[in-house]
Order: C-alpha cells, then sequence, then structure tokens
C-alpha cells in the first residue's frame, strides 16, 4: 500500500517530467495593441513576473527555516518548483517589457531576521516540524491564489483579442500551477496528521500573526496586490477569493470553529489589501 511520502514523491516525479521549464523560443510575444494591453494588465505583469522571479529569494528563506527538510520536499523546491517559476518570471518580465515597461524590480537575496531565528530554532526537531507545516501552508495559499489569478488573466487576456499571449505565455504558465498546490496540499494533510497538540497549537498561533497575501512584505506592495485584485475581477461574480485560497487552510487549522468561514486573518488581509489600493489611487487622483 502507497505511504503519504509514496505518494508525494510520485507526484513530484511527475511535474518534472511532465512540466519542465517553458522554453523561451516557445513563446510568441507577438501584441497588436502593446500600449492598451500595457494599460489594462501592464501593472499585474509586473506583479506577477516579480513574485515569480523572487522564487530564488524564498528557496533560501525555506533553507533557512527548515535546516533539515524531508528529500521531497527539497526535491520539489530545488528541482521543479524554483525551475519552473523562475522560467514563468522571465517570461512575464519580457512580455513587460515588450509592452513598454521597465523590468520588475525584485529581491532576490534578503532574508529576514525573524526567518533566521525561526531557521535556529528549527534545529530541535519537533519545532522545525512546526516550520514545515507554515511552509506548506504559506505554499497552498500561494499556490492557490497563483491558480486563480492566472485563470482570470487568461480570460482577460483572450477577451483582448491578444491570441499569442493568451495560447504561449499565460495559458503554459496556468497549467504548471495546480501541481504545486496539489504538492503543497498534499505535504500539509499528511504533515498535519503527525503533529502534536502543542505543535498544531503554535501552528495557529504563528500562522495568524504571519499571514500575508502572495509577494507582499509592505505596505506599497500590498496596495499593488489590491490593484491586481481589482483588475482581474477576482471579487466578481460571487467569489470569495479569501475563502477560496484558505479552503483546506480553514478545514485543517479550524475545523472546530464551525461557524468560521474562512480564517479571519486571511479575509482581513485581502480586504486591507483592496482599501490600500483604493486609498493610494485616490492620493494620486488629489481626493
Amino acid at each position: 500500500m502507497l505511504t503519504d511520502n509514496d505518494r508525494l514523491v510520485a507526484h513530484v516525479a511527475r511535474l518534472g517530467e511532465e512540466h519542465p521549464p517553458i522554453p523561451m523560443d516557445s513563446v510568441d510575444f507577438t501584441v497588436n495593441d502593446p500600449a492598451g494591453f500595457g494599460a489594462r494588465f501592464g501593472h499585474v505583469l509586473d506583479y506577477m513576473a516579480r513574485v515569480e522571479l523572487e522564487v530564488d529569494r524564498n528557496v533560501l528563506e525555506i533553507s533557512t527555516m527548515l535546516p533539515n527538510p524531508p528529500e521531497v520536499d527539497k526535491r520539489f523546491y530545488a528541482e521543479v518548483w524554483q525551475p519552473q517559476e523562475i522560467q514563468h518570471g522571465l517570461i512575464l518580465d519580457r512580455l513587460q517589457q515588450v509592452v513598454g515597461r521597465p523590468p520588475a524590480t525584485t529581491d532576490l537575496d534578503h532574508v529576514g531576521l525573524k526567518l533566521k531565528v525561526l531557521g535556529l530554532l528549527a534545529h530541535l526537531e519537533p519545532f522545525q516540524d512546526v516550520c514545515r507545516m507554515l511552509y506548506y501552508l504559506t505554499g497552498m495559499a500561494t499556490e492557490r491564489s497563483a491558480v486563480i489569478a492566472y485563470n482570470l488573466l487568461h480570460d482577460g487576456v483572450v477577451e483582448t483579442g491578444e491570441q499569442a499571449v493568451a495560447e504561449t505565455v499565460i495559458g503554459p504558465i496556468k497549467r504548471q500551477e495546480p501541481g504545486h498546490y496539489a504538492f503543497y496540499q498534499l505535504s500539509a494533510r499528511a504533515h498535519w496528521a503527525t503533529l502534536a497538540a502543542w505543535q498544531k497549537w503554535l501552528v495557529r498561533r504563528m500562522r495568524r500573526i504571519s499571514f500575508a497575501p502572495v509577494g507582499v512584505n509592505n505596505v506599497s506592495q500590498l496596495a499593488d496586490f489590491g490593484d491586481v485584485m481589482e483588475t482581474l475581477g477576482v471579487d466578481h461574480e460571487g467569489r470569495d477569493l479569501a475563502a477560496d485560497v484558505a479552503r483546506v487552510e480553514q478545514e485543517l487549522l479550524w475545523a472546530r470553529d464551525r461557524g468560521l468561514p474562512v480564517p479571519d486573518y486571511v479575509a482581513r488581509a485581502f480586504r486591507e489589501a483592496v482599501e490600500a489600493a483604493q486609498a493610494r489611487r485616490a492620493v494620486r487622483l488629489g481626493m
């Protein structure tokens, strides 16, 4: 009978075999209306390119907070996830330059003090197990956000008639993201079941105070994320982004809180992103 680890190993191997990094020469960067496309989606491309390219820093952060991770985790983030995501970033960054925007500004090597402290504590295996759970939760939220965003972006690009971009840029990228989400979800479900009560309590506590939307490290980036949400229409047609992103997290960490449809810290973070974007826009308009 297959174990959870066997399933993860097989999943990672399949991702590597079936979804190699997208070759740059397979991409058609033809844009029929660069000015119009850039005006509508330029800031979205910039945000996504930055987040994808900063995976290099994310790997440094993971290595810091998990000094002794399982072999399957290392293979996933070093051999599958990082190469795929970096290529996504390079493609998106080139596309935004094609439509007349500057390249993304990235932070590729700064590891914060809090993560370094976590890394020191994580040399104690029980605490590293807590950090692993936080890593899986962050990965789930990040990749679920990416799945939603790329699907909505693809719909928007198709709507503009920019078929080359839809078919050779956004389409191939969005097909690779669900496999990443599946890895984190499988890992989170399996790992949560192994934690002691005190470890679960600590995960809940640390997650509540550390959650942030993908790519948000400061107030300006929070507003940028809000702009992306509004442009892609993630809250349109009754979609609840917070509930969608945190569905499995809610199930694992907060199942006992039956009346809570979504963790309050997730809902608050997304709401504050939209509010930050609106406030910045009002300042720019002199309102």
